[in-house]
């Protein structure tokens, strides 16, 4: 930082005009134009000179004089005679009062006591009768009050007039009285003066003859004397002034130096300010340059932006300090010793500038760490009251929660705050605040106890979840948001027990899937492999090499089909294939896809049974994926169902208003495994695979159900087998 002193000397000039606004801000207004004697430490000296030379030196009232002011009303009689309560109340008060000592008296033989007592008593009870019979008795007692504090004032006037003129000597005066003529002279005023100050008919000086300093004697009794009826006011012409001479002596030019001083300086700060500012603003791009190139700044960038923000308040209140004490050493240190005054000022200011330059370069860093929206947003949703703010929304998600929290910590708050007040200070309204705390937060802090315990138990048996151990459920208590997230856990586990069950038989289907897959390609394939072997042989005769490749052209055909079929079904499945729908009558389209295959359901002595509506069933299909699903039923139910049975074929409308197509026929196979897998690809009900076709029949037919949206479902009954596939209608 000390090696370019352009943009340090810049910065100290920014601080500097900153501190001059700063004094200006506080005291131009009593500097700037004006000398000591406009102060307002001179204004509020004079004022009160003014106020007081009145009643205390001019218009010096006599007690006689605020005596035949004394005005006793009616409203004081009534007052002062029930102040005590009614006549009834006030006899019956003094007795119970005497009761006692006249007992203690007579316990103890003390007759004169006694008597002495009777009569006090007497003379008190005839006393307060007299006030309610006669008013002049009561006015002559408020009278003789209100006379007493006239009294006390006039005596405490004459010792405050002393104080008065001793304290302010240094003031001359000659004052005449505009009724009477009657002039008043101390010091000397044709004396050169420091401070003079005329009054004349058109602005005299207007004086009280009451006191305000003292005015509070007369309300010292429960018969105030109202002073308002008291108070005169006289006006003087003539001549106040303070001479040089009589300053001196009094000391009083030494606050007159001390103004002065202290307008100079002032005067150097601000003028020295502007200044500085023209120098701060020419140098402002090397001290930006400055401050950015600091190596300390990946410091304070590693931070979260809320700490940087605290630590730039922090710094901006110690400034603010450094900167009121500044200031008051300029401007309430006095000090005859020049040398020690300026020093104190300098190392103090030293003190601010480096203060200031700690400030300025956080801001500066501050300010290139938010300079852009984007540069802002990032910063704030990094920042840890960020956090904060979410953790507190989170803890409302639950608002039962939520009322738990902020009640255990209210009660705790408010008691705790009740309790430290009523120790320090007592009264009944902290102990109220903590018991009604204590009936809140204690069975709150127990239920608070009793979640937090089940809390634990939750964490628990969450944690043996994760570690696999799935065998017992998460214990539910309750209907908490506790018990429901015990709940929800336990569905949780299910969930994972069928998903790991669920990932055991796909695993397992896969297996089964390659298997198959081998199976059904190899048969074939191994077909045309041994078939074009022989027909390489020479010595064959054309009868068997005819009879080969009838053979190779059938294993051929069957190897075709199973590929293309297996293209299909993964085509369907992944949803790569386009539909073309249209409103398709599915009666028509069952009665010409199942009467294709009449004849081979005869010859394979099966009796089928089909039944259908007589009006149209219409529904939104491609009617050539949909044609392929029927087909693909009804050859599935000529190469597994038992020859001799009955096939049942039924299409009708559901009370849903849905069309239901359904396929039921005798196994020929036994069908063991779960019905559901039979969807699955080469999956068949012939374990041995003895039977011909791909395993895809119902795949496919799967997927095309799929891809209109539609449902299918097989339901087996030992040997019973159905297909049921359901499509809404149009």
């Amino acid at each position: 930082m000390l090696k370019n002193w352009k943009p340090l000397l810049a910065l100290i000039c920014l601080i500097w005009v900153i501190f001059g606004i700063f004094t200006f801000s506080k005291v131009g207004y009593q500097y700037i134009g004006k000398s000591y004697f406009q102060s307002g430490n001179f204004q509020q000296e004079l004022d009160n000179f003014q106020s007081e030379i009145g009643p205390l030196v001019l218009n010096v009232p006599t007690a006689e004089d605020l005596k035949s002011k004394i005005v006793v009303t009616q409203s004081e009689i009534e007052e002062h005679r029930n102040f005590y309560g009614t006549l009834g109340q006030q006899i019956d008060n003094i007795k119970a009062q005497y009761e006692e000592r006249i007992q203690e008296a007579t316990n103890l033989n003390a007759t004169e006591l006694k008597t002495k007592l009777e009569k006090e008593r007497d003379t008190t009870i005839k006393d307060i009768k007299a006030n309610f019979e006669d008013d002049e008795h009561v006015r002559k007692k408020i009278l003789a009050q209100k006379n007493e504090l006239v009294d006390q004032y006039i005596k405490a006037v004459k010792e405050e007039a002393k104080s008065f003129v001793r304290n302010n000597n240094y003031w001359s005066y000659e004052l005449t009285n505009t009724e009477t003529g009657k002039t008043y002279r101390s010091g000397d005023v044709s004396d050169s003066g420091a401070y003079k100050i005329k009054y004349n008919e058109q602005h005299p000086l207007t004086t009280w003859n009451i006191s305000d300093n003292l005015s509070q004697i007369f309300y010292r009794t429960d018969n105030s004397l109202d002073t308002e009826s008291l108070r005169e006011t006289s006006d003087y012409t003539g001549t106040i002034t303070i001479s040089t001479k009589t300053a001196q002596a009094a000391n009083i030019l030494e606050e007159y130096d001390h103004f002065t001083r202290q307008q100079y300086i002032y005067y150097f700060i601000w003028l020295t300010g502007i200044v500085a500012a023209i120098f701060a603003w020419n140098g402002r791009k090397e001290v930006l340059q400055m401050v950015r190139g600091l190596k300390e700044k990946e410091a304070l960038v590693k931070m979260k932006i809320d700490y940087q923000v605290g630590l730039l308040l922090i710094n901006a209140f110690i400034y603010l300090v450094a900167s009121e004490i500044a200031f008051e050493a300029i401007e309430f240190t006095y000090q005859s010793n020049y040398v020690q005054y300026f020093t104190s000022v300098l190392v103090k200011l030293g003190v601010l500038i480096i203060i200031a330059m700690l400030f300025f370069v956080q801001l500066i860093w501050l300010y290139d760490r938010v300079n852009t929206v984007k540069k802002l947003e990032e910063n704030i949703k990094a920042s840890y009251l960020w956090s904060l703010g979410g953790s507190i929304t989170d803890l409302f998600l639950n608002r039962s929660i939520g009322l738990h929290a902020i009640v255990m910590i209210g009660a705790a708050f408010f008691g705790g705050g009740s309790l430290v007040a009523f120790m320090l200070r007592g009264g009944g309204f902290p102990f109220l605040v903590s018991g009604i705390c204590a009936m809140i937060g204690i069975p709150a802090m127990i239920l608070f106890l009793s979640r937090m315990g089940y809390l634990n138990r939750i964490m628990k048996d969450t944690k043996d979840m994760a570690e696999g151990r799935l065998n017992h459920d998460v214990k539910v208590m309750g209907k908490s948001p506790l018990a429901e997230h015990a709940e929800n856990l336990n569905h949780l586990r299910e969930g994972v027990s069928t998903s790991m069950h669920e990932q055991a038989k796909s695993e397992r289907l896969k297996t089964e899937l390659i298997t198959n897959v081998s199976h059904d390609l190899r048969t074939p394939l191994t077909s045309i492999i041994t078939y074009t072997d022989l027909l390489k042989n020479p010595d064959i005769t054309e009868e068997e090499r005819q009879q080969y490749i009838h053979i190779l052209d059938k294993k051929s055909d069957r190897l075709k089909l199973l590929i293309e079929d297996l293209f299909e079904v993964s085509k369907m499945a992944s949803g790569n294939i386009e539909l073309h729908r249209s409103r398709v009558d599915l009666t028509q389209l069952v009665q010409q896809a199942v009467g294709e295959h009449e004849e081979d359901l005869a010859q394979a002595h099966l009796d089928l049974r089909m039944t259908k509506p007589q009006e149209p069933i219409y529904a939104i299909v491609d009617g050539q994926k949909w044609w392929r699903l029927i087909d693909n039923l009804i050859v599935n139910v000529l190469k597994y169902a038992l020859e001799g049975t009955r096939v049942y074929v039924t299409l009708k409308r559901t009370a849903d208003g849905d069309a239901e197509f359904t396929v039921k026929n005798v196994a020929k196979y036994e069908i063991s495994e779960n019905a559901d897998e039979l969807f699955e690809r080469f999956k068949r009900a012939d374990a041995s695979r003895h039977t011909e076709g791909s395993g895809l029949g119902l795949a496919i037919a799967q997927s095309i159900v799929d891809l209109h949206g539609a449902r299918m479902s097989i339901e087996v009954d030992g040997d019973l087998f159905k297909v049921i596939v359901r499509i809404p209608t149009a």
